[in-house]
């Protein structure tokens, strides 16, 4: 069996087992992966994500298994065309609880 054949059957949950382990080094269970182990596990969840699923990051793998970059342009317009119809909602000072605020500041 090949690698398409395997991204091709393989399940959701199997591919985010193969991208914890190459993104951390540690199965879920928190088990050591090899070296081997997590070089394949990169190849398989790069694959999978070439296959399955469609990115919107800027740095992505393409259905050709080609790296597919998108500069700031390209984002944008992708992102403005989606949004055309949404509708934007300002926040305003009464919306916002000042005792929970991230960032306070104060006059010195």
């Amino acid at each position: 069996m090949d690698i398409l054949q395997v991204v091709d059957n393989m399940s959701t949950e199997m591919y985010l087992r193969l991208k914890h382990a190459a993104e951390t080094g540690k199965w879920p269970e928190g088990t050591p992966v090899e070296q081997a182990q997590r070089d394949s596990a990169l190849q398989l969840s790069m694959a999978y994500q070439s296959r399955h699923l469609n990115s919107d990051q800027m740095l992505s793998v393409g259905a050709n298994g080609e790296l597919v970059t998108k500069t700031k342009r390209d984002l944008k317009n992708e992102f403005s065309s989606q949004n055309k119809e949404a509708e934007i909602t300002p926040c305003h000072k009464d919306d916002v609880n000042t005792h929970e605020d991230i960032a306070r500041f104060t006059d010195i």
